[in-house]
This record gives C-alpha cells, structure tokens and sequence, in this order.
C-alpha cells in the first residue's frame, strides 16, 4: 500500500478540544475526525487498526463455540417494557418514533432483542449451551462525551449472550469467556488485569471488568499485593472491623450553633474535633420519589453503586436541593439521621464505631453533639459496605496490604441468570418435557475503545506505539533519493513484494519530501517496524531499520529484511 494513494490526514497539533491523549494521537494521525459531539468518522488508518482488533475477538469468539449474528440497531419499545428497562433507563437511552409514531430506542445493549431471539427459535435442553455474539454500532446518549472515542456516544461493540440449562452450565461458561476475553487482550498486546465489578443497569449476580493499565485511566483498581483480589473502587470490598462503642460512655445529647457552618470540613474546624468523630448524612431519591439517607463517617466517600447494591435498586439519584429541605425539614447540611419517621437510614459499616459523634440537628444553622447510633437511632436499616476503598483497607480475601492502578475499562463479563429470561418467558422444554427458565451471561467489549486504550497504553512525545498486532500497518518502507538514483525503485518493489510473500501487510512512503518529515509521521502513525531503502544504503547492500520505540536504528542485509520483521513479528505474537 502506498502512503500517497491513502488518505492519512496528520496534524502538527492535536483540536483544542481532544481531552486526553488517546483523542489527541487519533486526530493527528489521521485516524479519526470529529463530526459532532460523541460522534467520530473513522479514517482509513484507523478503521484498519479497528478491523484488527474485531477479527481477534471473532477469532476468540468462535474458538469459545460462539455463532456470529446481526441484530437490529432499532429496537422496539415493546421489548424494552417487557424487561421493565424503558422506564428505569435514563437520558441515555435515545427514543425514537416511525412515521406512524411507534415508540424505538437506538439499542445502547441488546439484552432484550437477543431473549427475543433465543425464545423463538430455542425450544429444547438439545440446543443448549448457545452463545450468540455480534459486532454493533451502540448510541449512548452521553451527558458530556469526552476522551475522543473512549466516551463517545456512538461506539462499535462485540456483544455476547450464552443461554443454558441451569446455573452450574452457566457458571462454567463464564469461565470459559473469561479465560477467552484474557485471550484476547493479551493478543492485543495490551498490558490488563481482569477485576471484580458492579453490574449496573445490565444487571445480574456477578461481573468482571477488563481494565487496561494506563496512568490516564478514568477508572481505579484496587488489587491485593499478595492474592489474585482486585476490582474496580466501585465493587471493591471494605470489610466490617468496626466495634460498637460502650453505652456506658455515652453522653447526653446537647444541641449548639454552626454559625452558617454546614459541611463536615467546617464544623469539624469550628469545634476542634476530627472528622472521624462526624456522621454525614446524605439524602437520595427511589424511583424519583421515596426519600433514602446514606449515613457516613465525615472522612469517608460514599459510593453511590454500593447504596444502590443495599437499596436493592439502581434507580437512586441524589436529592436536589427543594427535595432535602421538603423531605428532611431544613436546609441543606444540617440534617441528621434521627427524626424522620418513615426515612429508611442505611448506615456505613465505619459509623459503627463513632462515639459520641457529630451531625445536624435537623434545624437550620444548628447541630448535635454525642450522637449515638445504638441510642439515638436504633431503627436503622442496618450496616452496609457504602464506602470507596483506600489505602488504609487491607484486602479483604487475604488481608495483605492492598494496592491502586489506573485502568481503562474495555470488556465487561455478567452472570445474568435469569433476569431476562425470566421477565421474557424465554423457556425451554427439559428431558422431562417441562417448561424451565434458561440462565443467562452476557460478555461485551468496547472495539472502538480498545483501539484508543491501545494508545493510552502505548505512546511517547513523538506519537502511537502500536501492539504490532493491531497496527494498521506491521511495517513502513521508507524511499529515500528514488529520482536521484535509479536503484531504489527496483529494490523498494522488490522489498515490498517480498514482505507481501511472508504475510507482512507494510505502507510505502512514496511521498516526494524531506527524510526528517517522513520519519516523524510514520513515528505519529505509529508503525512498529521501519525499514529505509536510500542511496546509501544500497551502496552497501541494505536498509536502514528502526523498531518504533528503540532509540536507535541499525543495518540490515536487503536480502533478508523481509524475513526478519517478519521473525519479529512472529516472535512478539
């Protein structure tokens, strides 16, 4: 392939708006360009990298006994109401209508559309196990895209469901893609670790993110030093070694002013007292209208996936302001847990252990001292995990010393059960003839996002160093002095046919310019090999060659530079 016969678009400098690097590279590369907000065209280049990456996961996909299909990107709203989703889920979900004005959504997942599927055209225990897998353009309808293609609103997705005949066969599936996703991500050259997580609005008992390691990721991993423990901050587990305090120490309940004082950090710095002595109450909403406290120690984050974990229910949002004041009767931050008859309080496992603590007295400007839990609000919902990890928690496996990373999510693994088939009558007749329920999993992987994590991965000042297995291109020949000498092209035709003849798919660089701004965009575009056909070294009988991120070239024989990248390349696989 010749450079001048390719569209490659590179930039000296990234759009102002390109907010990490990944978005940076891509644009000035040439890889992609923005059309809208969330919404990117694919170049040339990168849809070859793209393109690489889709044929390793369909490689996997099918080693794992998947069926490739192709489900519609408009979905009905009747399939969605079945599953009770299209009410639960938010803004995200682009809704659309027909020219005779039924309701679609622009499928963000496809959980319902494939139960569909399967309950149609499954009818016996003879055609399970099945797992159905396909390669999809998703809309999410994204609050503020940003990070280029990482959080973009329109994303190409592999999504997988396996369908089975009870629990143990599903379980054992999910082992089997686990061990498939590590496949491919390490294929991928991609340095990752697979983490306990959340289900979120997918939903299910159980679930794995694939996080590549970058120090740009937007998500934290906590993992154990010693054990194979990790998940993301928002699954991490924080154990409950927290001690009820003696009633005998309990003080009498003594109410002051805050003179306008309203947070934690200020109050405590009134008072004199750590923020370890505080209680912070917190106000959210169920299904827009059922008020819930989240109770936690004034040092400690809560996590809103944990509360939704405790409440049973992801649809929690927190309380605005009028919301607070109506359902708690004072201003913003001088609410406590007490007095709310009706309110369920779940309580964080570390307010435990506060003796007579700190917290609003439900009136405005003031608050109460020597509050205590097992007096003072002994109706509580109970003690739950609501907090984000730190540093300070020990494994909770194990016990060791725990450790943080960031990574970038770009796969996600569920045990589904039966949420679906459940909700979907999605049946099946067993060797006794009788209806039963089929046990889902469902197994995703952002494509797109894997290619931009690739780069987060892998750059440096002078742009991409691809995982040669992804790159567009394995290999660059670059021509040097092709009019001042009329051995180069035979030689270059030659170098090329021959990488073609090993299986080398390489880009020429037939372009008529300097030497200096050849190399620095086949530095951008990120090709790992480099190989420079020139007046002199065809004086001695070679190429000059570079791998892309060593700091320095040296000489090859001609002859034999075609097998030796692809030695290399055999090697790195």
């Amino acid at each position: 392939m010749k450079y001048s016969k390719l569209l490659i678009p590179t930039l000296r400098e990234a759009p102002s708006d390109a907010d990490n690097v990944s978005a940076q590279l891509m644009q000035r590369a040439g890889l992609i360009r923005k059309v809208a907000s969330g919404i990117y065209e694919w170049l040339p280049l990168g849809l070859r990298a793209l393109r690489r990456v889709e044929r390793i996961v369909r490689e996997e996909m099918d080693a794992a006994g998947g069926q490739e299909v192709w489900l519609p990107v408009v979905q009905p709203k009747q399939l969605w109401e079945e599953t009770g989703r299209w009410g639960v889920y938010g803004k995200e979900l682009l809704r659309i209508k027909d020219r005779k004005d039924a309701e679609f959504c622009f499928a963000p997942t496809a959980e319902e559309v494939i139960t569909d599927l399967a309950r149609r055209e499954i009818r016996s225990w003879r055609q399970l196990p099945a797992m159905f897998y396909q390669f999809g353009l998703k809309f999410r309808d994204e609050i503020r895209p940003r990070f280029g293609v990482m959080r973009a609103r329109e994303f190409l997705m592999k999504d997988a469901y396996s369908f089975h005949a009870d629990e143990a066969d599903a379980a054992a599936y999910y082992g089997v893609m686990v061990q498939a996703y590590k496949s491919v991500f390490r294929r991928c050259g991609l340095k990752f670790k697979p983490v306990e997580a959340q289900s979120g609005a997918i939903g299910g008992s159980f679930s794995h993110e694939f996080m590549v390691l970058a120090e740009t990721g937007e998500e934290t991993i906590v993992s154990c030093s010693k054990c194979d423990y990790a998940a993301n901050i928002e699954r991490a587990e924080v154990k409950d070694q927290y001690l009820a305090p003696d009633p005998a120490l309990f003080k009498p309940l003594t109410e002051f002013d805050t003179q306008d004082k309203t947070s934690c950090a200020d109050v405590a710095a009134l008072v004199g007292r750590p923020l370890t002595d505080f209680f912070k109450t917190q106000l959210y909403m169920l299904d827009g209208k059922t008020p819930i406290l989240a109770l936690m120690r004034g040092d400690h984050e809560l996590h809103e996936a944990k509360l939704a974990a405790a409440v049973g229910s992801p649809a929690l949002y927190r309380a605005g302001e009028a919301q607070y004041e109506q359902a708690l009767g004072c201003k913003v931050g001088y609410a406590g847990p007490h007095g709310h008859p009706g309110v369920a309080v779940y309580c964080d496992f570390a307010t435990r252990a506060i003796l007579n603590g700190v917290n609003g007295a439900n009136k405005d400007g003031k608050h109460v001292d020597n509050f205590n839990l097992a007096r003072d609000l002994p109706d509580h919902k109970g003690f739950f995990d609501l907090r984000a990890a730190t540093a300070a928690d020990p494994c909770p496996r194990c016990g060791a010393a725990t450790e943080f990373y960031k990574g970038i999510e770009v796969g996600h693994t569920f045990k589904l059960g039966v949420k679906y088939s459940k909700a979907m009558k999605a049946e099946y007749l067993d060797k006794a003839q009788k209806p039963q329920t089929m046990v889902m999993g469902c197994y995703g992987i952002g494509v797109s996002r894997v290619v931009a994590a690739a780069i987060e991965q892998g750059h440096d000042k002078d742009g991409i160093i691809w995982p040669a297995e992804i790159a567009p291109f394995a290999c660059a020949v670059v021509v040097l002095d092709e009019f001042d000498d009329a051995r180069v092209r035979p030689a270059v035709d030659r170098l090329m046919a021959e990488l073609s003849r090993v299986g080398v798919e390489a880009l020429e660089d037939d372009r008529d310019g300097k030497p200096g701004v050849k190399f620095k965009d086949i530095d951008l575009i990120g090709v790992p090999h480099r190989l420079v056909v020139s007046r002199k070294t065809l004086d001695a009988g070679e190429v000059e060659y570079k791998r892309r991120a060593a700091p320095a070239s040296e000489r090859w024989k001609l002859d034999e530079a075609a097998a030796r990248v692809r030695a290399l390349l055999t090697q790195a696989s």
